[in-house]
């Protein structure tokens, strides 16, 4: 027996598992740009966090139709790849169907690799019926044109072709077995693919190796093309759904950040022992920017969401202001975040490891004043978003950077903190006349 087939499969593997790495190592880099943040914190509802959302598909099923195609492409994802360690052990060692001693637990894993191939299949369809030809809404936004319509449509196409390759190499498997070719031992239980075997009746026994060779060496690179084809593609969220709800928020949604650098300038106001003219020491730290104007001041969690997002666009569909007509859309501010970040990356490799200035930042190159002041601050991206995903968090970092560093808020949010501070309301009443609503004309 040749081991030539061994050799091509083995460089093959090393080269997609070493490209897939690669990818990875620049991946972990792009995020580690971002602002150190402490997530040490509720340690067990994180993980029940990550249980429940990316492992139980918890916020998948709010909308049943999509929740329940997705269960289908999740699971048959997870338990059909179960397959892909006997390709790789019987591709290394020139074996065939290796497991097939464990007999009937061996037959019954075919069988529910089958049966999830196809629905997988029909999911797929459905998926592509939902983005094609009943054009939901939500997948016709600005920010759905060019790639990420193609993108979503060719992780379609991978994942069918690849169920139909499947299903193709079985057909043939059992046909061979039938045949009694050598090599091909009786093993497994073909409830899918069996009705493909008419398909191949009457072919030579030697056309039916070519065809079931050609089937299992296309699956095997394709998953392997797939693997890597993920860092430039929304499916990264497969691999980063389970540190983005493990790392997602757990305090009350409705609480904010506080700058840390404003906080104890306040306290210093509050002090009646402090010296507010007192000279900085010498050996104190350089005053922290405010806000966010690019992806390097984020923290390295929003850049994780932000690579996380899976564009289902589940977020912008329940933004009130998108609903509206007003420019926002939450799915944007996180494309337009991973888009900034990748092209950060790209420079830091153009420049050996070093950021060039580009003349170019997050603020105004990519997400516009106009999308960051039509939020009104509700979650209801938050409480959407199926992954632990918060659009809410980077609109307000650029929001502080717009009023902290520019003094650049609106005329209308201007005028209220002067009220604030003027009249202790956000309205243009004297103090002294502010209850006078309530008495009788």
């Amino acid at each position: 027996m040749t081991v030539l087939p061994n050799i091509l499969f083995a460089i093959a593997l090393i080269v997609g598992i070493g490209y897939f790495v690669r990818n990875v190592k620049k991946l972990k880099r792009n995020i580690a740009l971002g602002r150190g943040v402490d997530v040490s914190d509720h340690k067990a509802q994180r993980w029940k966090n990550m249980a429940r959302i990316a492992l139980g598909q918890s916020k998948m099923v709010v909308r049943p139709v999509a929740g329940l195609m997705h269960i289908i492409v999740y699971v048959g994802f997870i338990i059909i790849n179960i397959e892909v360690l006997e390709i790789i052990i019987d591709g290394l060692l020139g074996t065939h169907r290796v497991f097939a001693s464990l007999g009937g637990f061996y037959d019954f894993l075919i069988a529910s690799f089958e049966i999830l191939a196809l629905l997988v299949i029909i999911a797929v369809i459905v998926f592509w019926a939902r983005r094609n030809i009943l054009k939901l809404r939500r997948f016709l936004k600005p920010e759905m044109k060019g790639w990420p319509k193609t993108d979503a449509n060719w992780i379609l196409y991978i994942e069918l072709i690849l169920m139909v390759l499947f299903l193709t190499m079985n057909a043939t498997d059992v046909t061979l077995q039938q045949m009694g070719a050598a090599h091909y031992k009786e093993a497994g239980t073909f409830p899918v693919s069996q009705f493909l075997v008419p398909l191949f009746e009457g072919m030579p026994m030697q056309t039916l190796i070519i065809i079931e060779r050609s089937a299992w060496w296309l699956h095997i690179l394709g998953i392997l093309f797939f693997l890597n084809y993920l860092y430039y593609s929304k499916h990264l969220h497969i691999l980063l759904a389970f540190p983005n709800t493990y790392f997602g928020k757990v305090r009350p949604q409705g609480q904010f950040d506080n700058l840390e650098s404003v906080t104890k300038e306040v306290k210093l106001m509050m002090d009646p022992n402090a010296d507010p003219f007192a000279a900085p020491a010498d050996d104190a730290p350089q005053p922290e920017k405010f806000g966010a104007s690019d992806v390097m001041d984020l923290t390295w969690v929003q850049l994780l969401n932000a690579y996380t997002c899976t564009e289902c666009g589940r977020c912008t569909s329940e933004c009130p202001a998108n609903q509206t007509g007003k420019k926002l859309s939450p799915r944007k501010i996180m494309m337009d975040t991973r888009d900034r970040l990748e092209e950060v990356g790209k420079n830091i490799d153009a420049n050996k490891g070093e950021f060039k200035p580009d003349g170019k930042q997050l603020l105004d190159d990519y997400i516009t004043r106009e999308e960051l002041w039509a939020c009104t601050t509700c979650n209801a991206c938050v409480e959407a978003c199926p992954v632990s995903i918060d659009p809410l968090s980077i609109i307000m970092s650029m929001r502080q950077y717009l009023v902290m560093e520019q003094s650049a808020a609106p005329a209308e949010l201007n005028n209220m903190m002067g009220n604030v501070e003027n009249n202790g309301a956000p309205w243009p009443f004297n103090q002294m006349d502010r209850l006078n609503w309530s008495k009788e004309s």
